[in-house]
């Protein structure tokens, strides 16, 4: 009963943190801006280390069960 939460939040977090550190890879390999606005050294930076963040998380979550 006490997993259940946790499978979903690490479920969450690793997907999230998947789907952002992929949707990163293709707007660099197409060359397109990650974020409008904001360097492109520096939205990379961030959101590639966001992504990994996420995943941390989410494996945290799981090791949990």
């Amino acid at each position: 009963m006490e997993s259940g939460p946790a499978i979903f939040a690490g479920a969450a977090f690793a997907l999230f943190g998947a789907a952002l550190l992929l949707w990163t890879g293709a707007r660099v390999m197409h060359r397109a801006p990650v974020a409008h606005g904001v360097s492109p050294a520096t939205s990379i930076t961030l959101a590639t280390l966001t992504g990994v963040s996420f995943l941390v998380l989410g494996v945290w979550c799981f090791g949990r069960i």
